[in-house]
């Protein structure tokens, strides 16, 4: 039998498939089916959303960034026990080139529901529909959504169109509602731990869903995948010792892959969560610690006002125990945050760097980071994976010893004592044995 799965995509971003995405995430988990949610592509932030409406962990799925394999392995692990997958594209369906929704579709023989934004349109979606559908001969296009309607005959003049030039079913017609958007920030949406869509707003998406979708034909669709599920997989990494590794995981640290948590697991790691926000102090036996990236600079007073716990993570990384950040928690370990006031905040003071907040993104991108000298995660000459994203700057770095180069020549990955961080997000779909050498260093004596 085969297991229904389907991904949503947009025409654009900003077209509304993470609202109808959660929409329909959450009205089949109210039918009481077990959805399991992935994201296309690096995002952070999607994720935590599709936990919040479904309850299970969203996983990642990048063709670009992890590998065809390990797309493919990670889908068929994480569905074993659901009834169902939901996947959320990224941007437009066919932009990204190998990280796009179609190559994902494609790669995991997805049929394809795409969302149109029909507000300032009527006749011209079917172009729109018919131009998606014929782009690639080797997708699935296999039903439209049309979002933003804005009145029952601006809805037929649509549909007669659509049925008139294109052979796709017409999933349905969501009207227009901005009591059920959700609100957003400089990195994008709010996290789902914020709940920017609880009470209310959780309650009237699922009713606009049960109301305007023809949510069996839609399931039906789901059903079209080809691809049988296959048997559970052998972990990727070897085990071996337990060792306790503390991971900072709170409002200011909340950027994680957790296929990255799931490799540190499999190598031995017994991952004890813990809150520089809130907490006084390190958990007891750590032997290594991880910070992932999030919003730092929201949280920089408090965080700043937090002095025992700066001062046992600097202690702690001075003594030479292993120590990898990544974005916002590399902006932890810094001297300080600066914010679009001026105001300064003292962090960690590990590094002798400032994080200077800019009122524009600063990077973007996926980067292949070329390991120059050996570290907590790969020997010289490892090619690692990863996304960067962020709006601050760091202008001390130039003459830091570093571990990895990027391709437009910047130094990355900056080493001292036996910390490693920096601004670059690591996947380590492609290269498991990351997350097995930083597991082994925390096992080292000291």
């Amino acid at each position: 039998m085969n297991f229904p799965a389907l991904l949503i995509a947009g025409t654009h971003s900003g077209c509304g498939k993470t609202t109808l995405t959660l929409g329909l995430m959450a009205t089949l988990a109210r039918r009481g089916l077990a959805v399991q949610p992935f994201k296309c592509g690096p995002d952070f932030i999607d994720p935590s959303l599709h936990r919040m409406v479904t309850g299970r962990i969203s996983r990642n799925l990048d063709v670009r960034m992890c590998g065809t394999d390990f797309v493919r392995r990670t889908f068929r692990r994480n569905c074993a026990d659901s009834d169902c997958a939901v996947v959320e594209g990224v941007m437009g369906l066919f932009d990204g080139g190998e990280g796009s929704a179609a190559v994902l579709a494609k790669t995991l023989d997805l049929p394809v529901v795409l969302v149109i934004d029909v507000r300032s349109a009527a006749e011209s979606v079917a172009a729109v529909a018919h131009g998606f559908a014929t782009l690639d001969p080797g997708l699935r296009l296999a039903g439209i959504l049309c979002n933003r309607v804005g009145s029952p005959k601006h809805q037929a003049m649509i549909a007669e169109a659509i049925n008139t030039h294109c052979d796709l079913p017409i999933i349905g017609f969501l009207p227009r509602n901005e009591a059920v958007s959700i609100p957003s920030r400089h990195l994008g949406l709010h996290m789902g731990e914020e709940h920017p869509l609880q009470g209310e707003g959780l309650t009237q998406l699922i009713e606009l869903i049960e109301e305007h979708l023809d949510l069996e034909l839609l399931m039906r669709i789901a059903g079209q995948r080809r691809e049988e599920m296959e048997a559970p997989l052998a972990p990727l990494v070897p085990g071996g010792t337990p060792v306790r590794i503390g991971v900072a995981r709170d409002g200011a640290f909340c950027f994680y892959y957790e296929d990255n948590l799931d490799l540190l697991r499999e190598a031995g790691a017994d991952l004890v969560f813990f809150s520089p926000l809130n907490d006084s102090k390190l958990p007891p036996d750590i032997k290594g610690l991880y910070l992932g990236g999030g919003y730092p600079e929201l949280h920089a007073p408090a965080l700043s006002a937090n002095r025992t716990m700066c001062e046992q993570i600097r202690h702690f990384a001075e003594g030479g125990r292993p120590v990898y950040a990544e974005c916002g928690g590399f902006m932890y370990l810094c001297d300080s945050i600066t914010d679009l006031a001026g105001t300064t905040s003292p962090m960690v003071g590990l590094y002798p760097f400032t994080a200077r907040m800019q009122p524009r993104l600063r990077s973007l991108g996926y980067r292949q980071p070329l390991v120059e000298q050996d570290c907590l995660l790969a020997e010289c000459g490892t090619m690692l994976h990863g996304h960067e994203f962020h709006y601050s700057t760091i202008e001390e770095t130039e003459s830091f010893p570093a571990a990895y180069r990027l391709g437009d020549g910047r130094s990355e990955g900056f080493l001292l004592h036996n910390t490693l961080a920096g601004y670059i997000h690591l996947h380590w779909g492609r290269t498991p044995h990351a997350a097995a050498r930083f597991v082994q260093a925390c096992r080292q004596p000291f």
